[in-house]
C-alpha cells in the first residue's frame, strides 16, 4: 500500500500543506509547506490521531513558511529546507515585512543542497534540487509521491517573475523531472490538484518545448 497524503488547503493564497503518512493508522506524520494556520493543522492531526514528526518546506515564498515556526514550535519537529534560501525564514520580516505579510522567523534544523536522503515517520524522502521558481527550490520525492511545491502544477508552471527566478532554469528542473522519474509518479503540487509526470508531459500547455525535444 502507497503512503497516505491528505492536503489542506490554507491562506489567502489557497497554498497546499500535505500530510504525508504510511498508512490511515499511522501515529506519526510528516507535514509539507506548513503555509498558514498551524492552530487548523495541530486539529487536523490531533483528528488523524498523528504526531509531526518533520516539516519539509519546498521553498521560501511567503505562502509556504506561514505557520513553520508555530507548527515546530508546538511540536518539536525538525524543519527541513534548502540551505540558500533559510535566511528568507530566519528573517522573514526583512523580506516579507513591506508586503504587509508577517512571518514569525525559525533558524531550520537541517540545511539541505539537494540529493540528501532522510526517513521521517518510517518514510524514506530524496530531495530533488528544481530551482527556477525560486533560487534553491526542493522538491521531495518519497515511494512514488512527488511533493513539486511550486515547480509543476495540473495545467502551469511555477512563475518566473519574482526575485531569483529564472524561465530557462525552471523548464530545466522540469526537464531532469520528466527525465529521471516515472511518468506515473504523482505530483502533489503546492496550489491546485494533484496529477502525474506523464499527464502533464503529455498536456500542459506551458511544456511544448518539452514535448517537442
Amino acid at each position: 500500500m502507497g503512503l497516505v497524503v491528505d492536503t489542506f488547503v490554507l491562506g489567502p493564497a489557497r497554498e497546499n500543506c500535505h500530510v504525508v503518512r504510511t498508512g490511515t493508522d499511522a501515529t506519526e506524520a510528516v507535514v509539507v509547506d506548513p503555509g498558514d494556520d498551524a492552530a487548523q493543522l495541530r486539529v487536523e492531526l490531533a483528528q488523524l490521531g498523528a504526531g509531526c514528526a518533520g516539516i519539509l518546506v519546498t521553498h521560501c515564498h511567503w505562502d509556504h513558511l506561514g505557520a513553520v515556526a508555530d507548527l515546530a514550535e508546538a511540536s518539536g519537529a525538525p524543519v527541513y529546507m534548502a540551505r540558500e534560501e533559510a535566511p528568507v525564514l530566519e528573517a522573514a520580516d526583512e523580506f516579507y515585512g513591506a508586503l504587509g505579510v508577517h512571518i514569525r522567523p525559525y533558524v531550520p534544523d537541517e540545511l539541505l543542497d539537494g540529493g540528501e536522503r532522510f526517513e521521517l515517520a518510517g518514510i524514506e524522502f530524496e530531495t530533488l534540487p528544481v530551482p527556477g521558481h525560486s533560487p534553491a527550490h526542493l522538491a521531495y520525492l518519497a515511494d512514488g509521491c512527488l511533493f513539486s511545491g511550486d515547480v509543476l502544477f495540473a495545467g502551469g508552471i511555477g512563475r518566473v517573475d519574482l526575485p531569483g527566478g529564472s524561465w530557462d532554469t525552471l523548464v530545466g528542473s522540469i526537464r531532469r523531472l520528466m527525465d529521471t522519474l516515472p511518468p506515473d509518479t504523482v505530483v502533489y503540487p503546492g496550489h491546485g490538484p494533484q496529477t502525474t509526470l506523464g499527464a502533464e508531459l503529455a498536456r500542459n500547455p506551458f511544456l511544448e518545448e518539452l514535448r517537442a525535444s
